[in-house]
């Protein structure tokens, strides 16, 4: 990318006699170094302005003033608002997982554990309800090619085998129903957190209705 270019002040240093290059030398630390700075201003910037607004009233001319920028700079890292939002809220449903995952753990009831991740991951989304639901239809409807989709699709997968993980302790649940079944219980929260009827309830009635549904599927 442009925005990393390396420029060298000093004349090129010459391989060792072993025909490596000095590791210190190397300009790609430097050139990684200068974008995974960018892309954390681009993340805070973004993060602080969607929570503060919403994503439909923030502009990526915002954000990139935000991050301190230049626009066309912004787009190497993410070419669509949506994809901004992608970045932004796969790495706080990434730690509402882990939370989650660590939870199950402890819990030997196993619809108390399925239901122990997935209220990290509805706290998550309804931080900021416009924002989740959006994050949601740009999952369906988002470019799968676009590195931040892609994300996005890996951590509903991951979400997805922790659910089946839990469910595999019910010696009654073969292996292949359990995937079959994380699969139904995740699609399960994805309505309920989408669903225009849900708005303005509080999380807590959203993963109870979670909870009723999973509880018929959960052999008792």
């Amino acid at each position: 990318m442009s925005a990393g270019t390396f420029e060298p002040t000093q004349q090129e240093p010459t391989a060792e006699k072993d025909g490596t290059m000095p590791l210190a030398s190397q300009p790609v630390g430097r050139r990684e170094r200068n974008k995974q700075q960018k892309l954390d201003r681009i993340t805070a910037a973004a993060r602080e302005l969607f929570a503060e607004r919403g994503v439909d009233e923030v502009t990526t001319q915002e954000i990139a003033d935000k991050a301190d920028i230049g626009a066309g700079t912004l787009f190497l890292y993410a070419k669509t608002k949506g994809e901004l939002l992608l970045l932004v809220q796969n790495s706080t449903y990434a730690d509402a997982l882990a939370q989650g995952r660590s939870a199950a753990e402890s819990i030997p009831d196993v619809l108390d554990a399925v239901m122990a991740i997935v209220r990290p991951v509805v706290e998550c989304n309804r931080k900021q309800i416009d924002n989740g639901r959006t994050y949601l239809r740009e999952i369906v409807f988002g470019d799968p090619e676009e590195p931040h989709h892609r994300d996005a699709l890996v951590l509903t997968v991951q979400t997805e085998n922790a659910i089946a993980d839990v469910l595999r302790r019910d010696e009654r649940i073969s292996s292949g129903d359990a995937a079959t079944l994380a699969h139904v219980v995740s699609a399960i929260m994805f309505v309920s957190m989408a669903a225009t009827i849900n708005i303005a309830n509080p999380v807590d009635v959203v993963v109870q209705e979670i909870r009723d549904q999973v509880r018929v599927l959960v052999p008792g």
